[in-house]
């Protein structure tokens, strides 16, 4: 399968993925979480990308260009990932929720981030300032196509809900045309829905968990792993190992330090910071624009995305129960 095939099999399915995820949460039970979700799901991006492009330039020694662009690219998180790993056990308090949050808000993040990133890399006028401005403009016009889906679809919706994962990928289309995220604007329509009684018909669960299965079968096929050097691999390890247990808890120790909640909890969101599909694409965002140096790129974060799976996301259950994170 081609790389861009597989991204957009990853477009269509983090579509379904994060509306479904919108609607399980809803907005009512976000809200009391909202501080500390905002905090790691935005701020937390941005921290995790700049620490790892500094760790990938002075500590593997390569380029600027390139290390901007895996930081970006590992910014976000798949909690659902997390969930996978548990083995049907659903994690309760605020943990889970601010968990379910970040990934709503962060996967958006990470994408416009990575859009700010490739637009640096292809342009030899382009300077710093274009990667806040397309973050914030494609944040920006998420937010208002975001609302005004809601205020426009939801009373149609609330009579046909049928017509739910449809309409969602209508908004992304037109959000997504005028530049704004339209992964953030289909977050947001979930998480109103769901407060709005919204009969979600159980096909689009099916959906959205056959999805996580489809993007990572899709993008698995891109990969070769009698291709990958040696140097790839110990490069990508020595990525993981640094995010996992240097950046992922500084980074929570920064944005959830004043946060209502146990230590265990925080422990466990540290942890549970784990690394799916939504790199992948991002890497696979930067090889078919031809930013930096692409295949290199998409080789160690998929290098970083197999350990954090593998490695970070088996122990997840023993560590949960250890921490005595309420499940049920």
């Amino acid at each position: 399968m081609s790389v861009h095939t597989a991204e957009q099999v990853a477009i269509v399915a983090l579509v379904v993925i994060l509306f479904d995820g919108g609607i399980d949460i809803g907005w009512a039970r976000i809200r009391g979480a909202l501080a500390p979700i905002l905090s790691i799901g935005l701020i937390g991006t941005f921290l995790t990308a700049g620490a790892l492009a500094l760790f990938c330039h002075a500590g593997l020694g390569l380029d600027w260009t390139m290390s901007g662009l895996i930081g970006a690219a590992l910014a976000a998180t798949d909690p659902a990932v997390t969930f996978s790993v548990l083995g049907g056990r659903e994690i309760e308090g605020r943990s889970g929720t601010v968990l379910e949050g970040e990934a709503g808000f962060n996967d958006p993040a990470g994408i416009a981030l990575m859009a700010g990133m490739i637009e640096l890399a292809t342009h030899d006028d382009a300077t710093g300032w274009v990667i806040g401005r397309e973050f914030l403009v494609q944040m920006v016009v998420g937010v208002a196509f975001g609302v005004l889906g809601i205020r426009l679809l939801g009373p149609a919706l609330r009579r046909a809900p049928v017509l739910a994962l449809p309409a969602a990928g209508v908004l992304y289309v037109l959000t997504d045309l005028v530049g704004g995220s339209g992964f953030l604007a289909v977050f947001l329509l979930g998480l109103v829905l769901a407060d709005q009684g919204l009969a979600v018909p159980r096909v689009q669960t099916h959906l959205a968990g056959a999805a996580e299965v489809v993007v990572f079968v899709a993008l698995g096929l891109t990969i070769h792993l009698d291709a990958l050097s040696f140097r790839d691999w110990w490069q990508g390890l020595a990525i993981f190992a640094v995010l996992a247990f240097v950046v992922r808890p500084l980074v929570v120790a920064a944005t959830l330090g004043r946060a209502d909640m146990a230590r265990t909890e925080k422990a466990f969101i540290a942890w549970s910071g784990l690394k799916g599909a939504v790199p992948i694409l991002l890497a696979a965002m930067a090889l078919l624009h031809h930013a930096g140096a692409g295949p290199r790129i998409y080789s160690l974060v998929f290098v970083v995305v197999l350990a954090s799976v593998v490695g970070q996301g088996t122990p997840v259950p023993w560590i949960a129960a250890r921490l005595r994170i309420p499940m049920h």
